[in-house]
């Protein structure tokens, strides 16, 4: 079906590949569309409740954009590529009803590292390298890599970051509170695996309510608190909120997905 990724669902967990390991998995237009496709798919898709995003072989997660794409673009040309690159993909992953978690795997540079902050959650594997190095190219990162760095680790080290071009290691991600946590190779898909375990236990629409008034706080044109208590109120019209208090009181384990 896809030609540069693979999809592969396990109960209520959907594992995502990017599937181009002879160009590091580069993020080119093909694949930026083929991950909409899916992803769209999967947020449609009550069975899923935790998607895992991630590189195929042990080198790369994604190693930035293809740059052969877009060299020789003009000024509108390269606006265009930054917008429809975050609407597609990087804005889509942010606002997901579901948590998506990079399993980053080796190199995430430029694009790389855009597409895993982009995501709600990282966990690195030991011999992965992050950086975005645009300004080396004479561009700045295009999406979103100004902004969601300076969240993720604060001004000061996301401008060193981006205006040194440098890489960092997972270790040093993991001080800077950039990944969540760093594992073994080995043991990345199924560290990620755990934790998706542990999210489908609980209220997917809980969880989508989260979302929303977690991503509300880092946007200027949105109150946070606001949409907490917005989502906070529409969470005691819904059965799953009947389903958890009843299990609290009966002292039982909440069945969320009958």
């Amino acid at each position: 079906m896809y030609q540069n990724i693979i999809l592969e669902e396990k109960s209520h967990v959907a594992i995502l590949t990017i599937n181009r390991p002879d160009q590091l998995n580069a993020l080119n237009k093909l694949t930026i569309e083929e991950l909409n496709h899916a992803l769209s798919g999967l947020n449609d898709n009550q069975q899923i409740g935790v998607v895992i995003l991630t590189g195929q072989g042990e080198k790369s997660f994604v190693a930035g954009a293809d740059i052969k794409e877009f060299a020789h673009f003009s000024i509108s040309e390269g606006g265009s590529l930054a917008q429809n690159g975050q609407n597609l993909l990087f804005d889509f992953i942010e606002n997901m009803n579901k948590p998506v978690i990079a399993a980053v795997n080796g190199f995430a540079l430029g694009g790389g590292l855009e597409l895993a902050m982009a995501c709600h959650m990282r966990v690195a594997s030991k011999n992965a390298k992050m950086g975005l190095p645009e300004v080396s190219l004479g561009v700045i990162p295009g999406y979103g890599g100004t902004q969601r760095l300076p969240q993720l680790v604060g001004r000061g080290k996301a401008n060193e970051l981006i205006f040194t071009a440098g890489m960092i290691t997972s270790e040093e991600a993991l001080v800077w509170g950039l990944v969540n946590h760093v594992v073994d190779q080995t043991d990345l898909l199924s560290t990620c695996e755990s934790i998706a375990e542990k999210i489908i236990k609980h209220s997917p629409n809980a969880i989508r309510s989260a979302i929303k008034a977690v991503n509300a706080g880092f946007s200027e044109a949105k109150n946070g608190f606001h949409i907490e208590i917005e989502e906070f109120g529409k969470c005691f019209g819904n059965a799953e909120f009947n389903e958890g208090t009843t299990a609290f009181i009966e002292k039982r384990k909440p069945n969320f997905r009958h």
